[in-house]
């Protein structure tokens, strides 16, 4: 009887603590105070056109040859790859030795509704990459383009002088008849790209942040479901909360750019040609001598496997092209702690197998 006390003394006093600490974390997310640090990697801008900025992550010493340069999406934040400490996609590369850079976008504007496919790709990312070459002294460079980026990444990657090492596409959409209802409505004709641009000539970010939202409207409501259940865990707070204000803050869509994504790589499936027109040249996906990894998640509700998967057969030679696929979502594959024991130790050590070793190590 004694013993039984005892555990029903100490399970009292877990679950009291633990009610205090979902009273505590209930006001702070209601509240909205106590927020975690996101994007908090130290770094320098070391190139900057219009709002397109190229950050180089701070290390002490570099291992790893060529850098890495992360090409995010044009439709969120940046900082999901440098989410917060200890759950960062940047910090875990800087700590096994690499030299990382971030190429961010910025937040579109009126000045930015011009901007096409061919501004990021001909414009920004080759003066992005020469700034980077300055800055580390390397020829070559690895590539990780994330969703949108990624095709980006490829269609500079296929060009003659793009000195492109390694490319690792994370989720990177390719047939865009298997987007489902992300991109349902413009591929039947239902809605003109004309009907979502607004004044400033952009897509706003709440209707992209709707378009996401609707992807999975139950979503959200088991996210909260799972919030409640571990509203006394700090950690899962502080985790939920950097996940939630990233999936918030969306960002405009150039309107140029926008009738392209829906003409061509939409309503055409240009991608799935293996090749696509820029300026009046025909970019072929097999020009593409780079290693490649092609990255998926297999739960992903925004870029689901059939739209992903046929990357591993279009982009690049066949005898240097890798597939991965694992669990997760959209962006839990690669950001958060399933990303860290899973997706970042197989991400490196494929870099690793084809980075050079620096022996001593660079010091910064």
């Amino acid at each position: 009887m004694p013993a039984l006390n005892t555990d029903l003394a100490a399970r009292l006093s877990r679950e009291l603590e633990r009610s205090v600490l979902r009273a505590k974390n209930g006001i702070r997310v209601v509240s909205g105070s106590g927020k975690p640090r996101l994007g908090a990697t130290p770094k320098d801008v070391v190139w900057q056109r219009d709002r397109a900025e190229l950050w180089r992550y701070r290390a002490s010493a570099v291992r790893y040859q060529p850098p890495v340069l992360f090409v995010h999406s044009l439709v969120s934040r940046s900082y999901i790859m440098d989410l917060r400490p200890g759950s960062s996609t940047v910090e875990f590369l800087l700590d096994r030795g690499f030299d990382v850079s971030m190429l961010d976008w910025g937040v579109p504007d009126e000045r930015d509704a011009d901007n096409t496919i061919e501004t990021y790709v001909d414009e920004y990312l080759p003066a992005a990459l020469a700034a980077l070459q300055s800055e580390t002294g390397c020829d070559e460079v690895t590539l990780v383009g994330y969703c949108l980026g990624g095709t980006f990444a490829t269609l500079y990657a296929a060009g003659e002088e793009s000195h492109v090492r390694n490319l690792v596409l994370l989720a990177s959409p390719l047939d865009y008849s298997e987007m489902g209802a992300m991109v349902a409505a413009v591929l039947d004709g239902r809605l003109d790209p004309d009907e979502i641009v607004d004044e400033t000539g952009n897509v706003p970010a709440d209707l992209l942040y709707a378009a996401f939202f609707m992807q999975a409207p139950t979503t959200e409501i088991a996210r909260y479901a799972m919030l409640l259940e571990n509203l006394w865990n700090d950690e899962f707070v502080d985790a939920w909360q950097a996940m939630a204000q990233w999936s918030r803050e969306q960002v405009p869509f150039p309107g140029a750019a926008m009738r392209q994504v829906v003409e061509e790589l939409v309503r055409r499936n240009t991608l799935m040609t293996g090749t696509m027109r820029l300026k009046g040249r025909t970019v072929d996906f097999t020009n593409v001598r780079a290693n490649v990894l092609n990255a998926m998640a297999e739960r992903d509700n925004v870029v689901p496997l059939a739209a992903a998967e046929p990357a591993s057969r279009l982009v690049g030679d066949p005898d240097r092209r890798d597939e991965l696929r694992l669990s997760g979502g959209h962006v839990t594959f690669f950001a958060g702690r399933y990303a860290r024991a899973h997706t970042l130790p197989t991400l490196a050590s494929w870099l690793v197998a084809r980075s050079d070793e620096l022996d001593p190590a660079k010091e910064r």
